[in-house]
């Protein structure tokens, strides 16, 4: 099976694009025309909900599949909906990977390692089902919290190893209280250099054709400075980075988390670019929901070149 970074490295040189879609959707931020279509009673249910987060994931992918490598539902969002949530959010992952989009989800697991296996079986690895085997969600890869210890992530690597996936292991987080304990320091570095160490020891058995490994790291584009010295500590692992567009980061911000070779990095950007139509003057005259959507994409890949 093809290493991760592999193929994700090639989604990126196909695509001319390192711009990871967030698919996080809000109730009150769907677009009115889905809302008139799908939410047309007074009293919604959580199942409506799951209908129209569908509906409207599907519609953002149709527009941007073209146009990025991958996308990356978070997960908080459609556990807030119960049941018919997670429903929606494993119809997505599939959707997303049958238009040919690789699918990072961002579910930030951890647990002791008879836990944390049964997470990582059910989103990048396959739930035993009697004699055989299925995948629950069938991810590309997924997010991890490292602050358990080595074995809290060993399950997930195990995985990613087994089954050509990908792993993100937390290391410095985009939210400003990041550094209540990531910045902590000890005698032997501050805690996310020392976890950033760790991931790229772990990750050297991870490497692909390409050069990079398959475990990955999440480092936020709100600390640019951090970010350089995380790029020296992690030359092999690609970053997943959020933080871009809502959260205040643009692409000269973003510059210390890539490699020389244009490579390692894979920018995230969720409410910039699926509510853009919230701040297109062309939306509706000239321009559909849709559109503002793809529109907003292709600039940002335009201003990462």
């Amino acid at each position: 099976m093809k290493n991760f970074a592999d193929r994700i490295l090639t989604e990126i040189i196909e695509k001319k694009s390192c711009v990871v879609v967030g698919l996080d959707p809000r109730p009150k931020n769907l677009p009115d025309e889905l809302k008139d279509s799908l939410l047309k009673t007074k009293k919604v249910s959580f199942a409506d909900m799951a209908i129209a987060y569908l509906e409207f994931n599907k519609q953002i992918i149709d527009a941007i599949a073209p146009y990025a490598p991958a996308v990356k539902p978070q997960s908080a969002f459609y556990e807030a909906l119960g049941y018919e949530g997670i429903k929606a959010l494993q119809a997505t992952i599939r959707y997303a990977g049958q238009k040919g989009l690789i699918v990072i989800a961002d579910v930030k697991r951890s647990d002791v390692p008879s836990t944390a296996a049964a997470y990582s079986n059910a989103y990048i690895g396959e739930t035993a089902l009697g004699t055989d085997s299925e995948p629950a969600f069938g991810a590309d890869a997924l997010t991890v919290n490292p602050y358990m210890g080595a074995d809290s992530v060993k399950p997930f690597i195990d995985d990613a190893k087994k089954f050509g996936k990908g792993v993100f292991v937390l290391v410095k987080t985009s939210n400003k209280g990041s550094g209540d304990l990531q910045d902590i320091q000890t005698p032997s570095g501050k805690i996310y250099e020392i976890t950033a160490r760790n991931v790229a020891e772990a990750g050297n058995e991870l490497i692909g054709e390409k050069g990079y490994s398959s475990l990955g790291a999440v480092v936020g584009a709100t600390y640019p400075d951090e970010a350089k010295t995380l790029r020296k500590l992690m030359p092999r692992n690609i970053f997943l980075v959020p933080g871009y567009g809502a959260q205040g980061a643009d692409a000269q911000m973003v510059k210390n988390c890539f490699n020389p070779d244009g490579f390692g990095a894979l920018i995230v950007a969720a409410r910039s670019i699926i509510f853009a139509y919230e701040k297109d003057a062309d939306y509706p005259k000239k321009n559909t929901w849709q559109e503002s959507v793809r529109n907003a994409l292709i600039k940002m890949n335009r201003e990462l070149l």
